[in-house]
């Protein structure tokens, strides 16, 4: 039976359900399709590689206390994180996966690690 390849329209023979000439214009078809959802999602891994990566390099020892200056010259994106964790007494703490920083008074941020 004779189609026409979703890619490319070229003519193909093969099986009832094959819709493609080749495993490239399957490939390139796909890719197509999926490019703007894969987009927005690499865009916000790595972003949240990053803050992660800065969050890891200023702390070293598990728990530090820095300025939010400190945080922004490295390009760390408050707007990236994966877990928020409120204590019973109120603070908040925002994660990217296991590094954490909480705000505090005058822009210092205390950096953690959850063990």
């Amino acid at each position: 039976m004779k189609k026409n390849c979703l890619e490319c329209n070229e003519p193909f023979v093969g099986r009832v359900d094959k819709k493609f000439c080749s495993d490239y214009c399957r490939n390139a078809y796909n890719n197509k399709i999926n490019k703007e959802s894969k987009n927005l999602i690499r865009n916000v891994n790595n972003r949240l590689r990053k803050n992660y990566r800065v969050l890891s390099d200023l702390n070293s020892t598990g728990k530090t206390k820095i300025t939010r200056t400190k945080l922004l010259d490295n390009n760390f994106d408050f707007n990236f994180f994966t877990s928020i964790y409120t204590t019973k007494t109120g603070n908040t703490y925002f994660y990217v996966y296991d590094q954490g920083y909480l705000p505090l008074e005058n822009e210092y941020f205390l950096l953690i690690k959850k063990e």
